[in-house]
């Protein structure tokens, strides 16, 4: 049996509310320990605490972790799921189960291991009687580790870290970690070729979550209030503020220098950052489709009365309540037109858990410079599951904080001024924020119609000139908002468009695509809107563009056919939207399944051209056939071969 080494996943069913995230992240951070690169995905229901979940962990020595669709290892500990648990085991794989489960196993292809879960914690008296259950999870770790090679000391660290350092927690898990692997060794043969063995491909990475990144990264761009009402997927990222606000910003005296409130909906907790936001305090909110359909009127206020504010979109997949634990990119065309009448929103797009962070400082720098509302458009996949990334670091420029005039501002300008006039003609005009002292500051906002000078007004020319400069002021935007990441391959002849958490598929699929199939490709991962010259540049290039993304309709292709239709016909949607993670293997399927053959590299052209020349060879000997003899036709042959 040949070792495989590095290279599987493995996916634990449970029941929801068993208490096995603890069990999970411990496997998952004790390989991430251990040198190899891993990414875990957790599978959850919506609704009730009992149903059916999975958590998945991708290990993988080459450093690709987008979500796999083959699972090698699968342990299965919920008798409602088992069947579907044991279906899902790849031929030659691994079955871990608790032996408590009575159910039949009829394969022969598969490695199969019971588990005496509920009996090594039960005389475990070191395990109350009700934390039995919890600390069963921790049962099958120890089992594992001991079959696949997982270090017991990587495990004991990465216990050390879910809990803080508390011993008698720790205590308690890895005497059920270390009774497992004692077990297993003693009573268990190894069947199956799955090991696990230290690499050096994670030093100097950590392993977070995109809404923990945000958050961090929005109170290290200086953020000073949030409100949110709570919504899954967004809601771990209001939490994280919270615990990492008094760690962050403590004072010496003790008093607080931020507030985050949780409103009694999402409508008012738009409202109240928008209101903080005019007041001068860098500002956000945070939900999810739902949440964000409830704010589009007061986005609409921020957007014509040119108030700054962040808001953060952690997608999941609608319509309507939709599937409220699955993930999706299917908010992109709403927020892009969000508002009634002529708005265009500033997105933000962030690839990673990195930028998760980093977008969470910038956003506010933007905001403040444009004077509108910025969206930072995550997804459940990205802003909830485990990744790796490099450490955060603190933001390496001052804070952006636009054209705000001072009182010495104004004192030089003599009070020649006026909220909405375009001084500097880029669309952007100057504000004071209160507090400010000087006689001229004052000015009315208003969400009606007004002119330079903030006065209510109805003429139609007025409303005519105020629209056009906040077009103009989105054109601006392109100057400030993040370029694309470009990834350039030598021979390529297609290019692929992502944007999110699909680049983690995209960048594997590549690989696939040029070992496998001979495709070679460019890579533009678009990070904002409005889209900048690099977007353009990257469309005149390529004559075949594969758009991928993650919903039914192919927003982000419909948005490039909208800005440039000139390359429409180069543009191929590959989008698909079933609430699961962004795969290599559909990524691949979608784009092989458009992809024009004539557009091949000189190797596959050469071939195309040799099969061609083959057939009208054969062509004309039936030819020459038929013409001397007319006893035995030929048969019809073609001279195009599709």
């Amino acid at each position: 049996m040949n070792k495989i080494v590095n290279d599987f996943s493995i996916i634990v069913g449970t029941k929801n509310g068993s208490g096995s995230s603890t069990a999970n992240n411990t496997i998952l951070r004790a390989i991430f320990k251990m040198g190899v690169p891993v990414s875990g995905k957790n599978l959850f229901p919506s609704n009730i605490q009992g149903l059916p979940t999975w958590y998945t962990i991708r290990v993988s020595k080459d450093g690709f972790t987008a979500r796999r669709e083959v699972n090698e290892i699968v342990i299965a500990m919920n008798p409602d799921s088992f069947v579907r648990d044991l279906a899902s085991v790849a031929p030659g794989g691994a079955f871990f189960y608790a032996d408590d489960i009575k159910l039949p196993i009829n394969r022969t292809d598969i490695a199969v291991y019971p588990m005496p879960v509920k009996k090594i914690v039960r005389e475990d008296p070191n395990v109350p009687a009700d934390f039995r259950e919890l600390v069963g999870n921790m049962v099958y770790v120890g089992v594992l580790a001991q079959m696949i090679g997982i270090d017991i000391e990587k495990i004991q660290a990465a216990l050390e870290f879910h809990f803080k350092g508390k011993q008698k927690p720790i205590a308690m898990n890895m005497g059920a970690v270390r009774a497992g692997a004692e077990w297993a060794k003693a009573n268990l043969e190894k069947k199956d070729p799955f090991y696990i063995e230290p690499m050096d491909k994670t030093h100097g990475m950590i392993m977070a979550d995109g809404n923990t990144a945000a958050a961090i990264g929005s109170i290290f761009g200086g953020l000073q209030f949030a409100a949110w009402y709570p919504i899954t997927p967004a809601s771990s990222l209001a939490e994280a503020l919270n615990d990492y606000f008094p760690m962050l910003r403590k004072r010496e005296d003790g008093k607080h220098t931020y507030a985050v409130v949780q409103a009694e909906d999402e409508l008012a907790a738009v409202g109240m950052a928008i209101g903080a936001g005019w007041s001068g305090l860098r500002a956000m909110t945070s939900t999810s489709g739902p949440g964000l359909s409830l704010m589009t009127e007061f986005a609409g206020l921020a957007y014509f009365a040119e108030v700054p504010v962040v808001i953060w979109d952690v997608q999941r997949i609608g319509p309507s309540t939709g599937l409220p634990t699955r993930t999706s990119q299917g908010d992109l065309t709403f927020v892009n037109f969000m508002g009634h009448g002529d708005t265009q929103a500033v997105i933000l797009l962030p690839g990673g858990v990195y930028e998760c962070f980093e977008f969470g400082w910038k956003a506010f720098d933007i905001a403040e410079r444009l004077q509108t509302p910025v969206f930072v458009l995550s997804d459940l996949d990205m802003g909830m599951n485990q990744w790796m990334s490099k450490p955060f670091q603190y933001p390496d420029k001052p804070m952006d904080r636009g054209k705000i005039l001072w009182e010495k501002d104004l004192e030089e300008l003599k009070g020649n001024w006026a909220r909405y006039l375009d001084k500097d003609g880029d669309g952007i005009p100057y504000r004071t924020v209160p507090g400010n002292q000087h006689p001229m500051s004052a000015y009315f906002t208003r969400g009606t119609g007004h002119d330079e000078h903030a006065r209510y007004s109805e003429e139609a020319h007025v409303w005519y000139n105020n629209m056009e400069r906040l077009k103009r002021k989105y054109e601006t935007a392109r100057q400030y908002v993040p370029a694309p990441d470009l990834r350039e391959t030598k021979g390529a002849t297609i290019g692929i468009i992502g944007y999110g958490s699909t680049e983690a598929a995209i960048t594997e699929t590549m690989h696939q695509l040029e070992t496998e199939h001979g495709i070679k490709a460019d890579f533009l991962r678009i990070r904002a809107l409005p889209f900048t010259k690099e977007v353009g540049e990257f469309l005149a290039k390529h004559e075949q563009i594969f758009v991928v993304e993650m919903n039914r309709d192919g927003q982000m292709n419909q948005l490039l056919t909208i800005e440039y239709p000139q390359f429409a016909t180069r543009l191929k949607s590959v989008a698909y939207g079933d609430g699961m993670p962004a795969s290599a293997r559909w990524v691949r399927e979608g784009i092989l399944a458009k992809y024009e053959a004539k557009k091949a590299p000189a190797k596959a052209k050469a071939k195309a051209t040799a099969r061609r020349t083959s057939v009208r060879k054969a062509a004309v000997k039936s030819s020459v056939k038929k013409k001397s003899s007319v006893k035995s036709p030929a048969k019809k042959t073609s001279s195009r071969k599709k």
